[in-house]
């Protein structure tokens, strides 16, 4: 598959910083940025742009809030066209705290939103596009979205939002290829100003193929992240997107190299990936924390039970 205007995004340390609290050092992130760079990887995403004011920084790591300084420690020196972005969500970032993009490291800022906040992200994205950057909104959780309620949503963002990019953000791992089609066609059929884009994970071993479907059906911007790396299940594996892809513009031989070095040993020390319970709360429409609270305690194995416990909640 080849065409120009895809773009890819890697979002391998803003997504695995859920697994650590957001603390990689400067140098795993920068080893990260020189891969992408020489992959020509178009965006990374190194973060979120969290209130201080709301979240102790003494509790997480620096990638938490994505300070301008931090930034430039990791990408100064190394010669590349990959832009930077980060991530806030609505009611967790400080508008006022975010520079002008001609004083910053960062290029694109992408809210993260539910379909019910959505007047809150358009404030927000519309803000961010006033002070300069490429701007995205990403409808999270969205197979849970009712029909009615994401139609009012993507009729909002294109009559009322300025961003460039909206996603469709797969939170839980629960879609397929048919419910991929079906909100592509959807968004494209009324986002008629602006680009889509979609996020997957990797519950159900989809997200690798969701995102296929969706580029078949015309999604221009896609995540991918090295190895897979991400909350849980974890996202679409980078290194298979470009593979797809056949963009000449892109050099898989970089991420391999990343993946050898620091990939391999870093899987020794986090968890992500495909793993029972992970796949039992996409299969069930629910957030992994569920799962992530089972790998976590003496019972992660018992899957069965895992499952009778989250299938008699959802009849509830």
């Amino acid at each position: 598959m080849f065409r120009e205007k895809i773009k890819v995004l890697d979002c391998t340390i803003r997504d695995g910083g859920l697994i650590n609290n957001h603390d990689f050092d400067h140098r795993f992130v920068r080893s990260v940025y020189k891969a992408l760079s020489e992959a020509g990887v178009d965006y990374m995403e190194i973060g979120y742009k969290n209130s201080k004011k709301l979240f102790p920084s003494k509790d997480f790591g620096v990638w938490k809030f994505c300070d301008d300084d931090d930034i430039k420690k990791v990408i100064d020196g190394i010669e590349s066209q990959t832009k930077i972005s980060v991530m806030v969500d609505v009611g967790r970032v400080d508008v006022d705290d975010v520079k002008l993009r001609k004083d910053s490291p960062v290029a694109m800022i992408r809210v993260a939103s539910y379909v019910k906040d959505i007047d809150k992200a358009i404030y927000l994205v519309n803000r961010f596009d006033e002070k300069g950057y490429e701007t995205t909104v990403n409808i999270m959780a969205i197979s849970r979205a009712l029909d009615n309620e994401l139609n009012e949503a993507l009729h909002q963002l294109e009559e009322e939002s300025k961003a460039q990019v909206i996603y469709i953000v797969d939170s839980f791992g629960a879609l397929y290829q048919e419910s991929t089609e079906f909100l592509i066609k959807k968004a494209k059929s009324i986002l008629k100003t602006k680009e889509v884009g979609i996020h997957a994970h990797n519950n159900q071993q989809l997200a690798f193929s969701n995102t296929i479907e969706a580029i078949i059906h015309n999604a221009n911007y896609v995540d991918g992240t090295v190895y897979g790396l991400g909350r849980a299940a974890g996202n679409c594996p980078l290194e298979l997107l470009i593979g797809f892809l056949k963009n000449p513009k892109f050099d898989i031989r970089p991420i391999l190299d990343l993946i050898s070095k620091e990939f391999v040993p870093l899987r020794e020390k986090m968890e992500w990936g495909y793993i029972i319970p992970y796949a039992i709360t996409g299969m069930l429409d629910e957030h992994p924390k569920a799962a992530m609270e089972l790998r976590g305690g003496p019972k992660k194995e018992n899957y069965r039970e895992f499952y009778e416990s989250l299938a008699a909640t959802d009849l509830d």
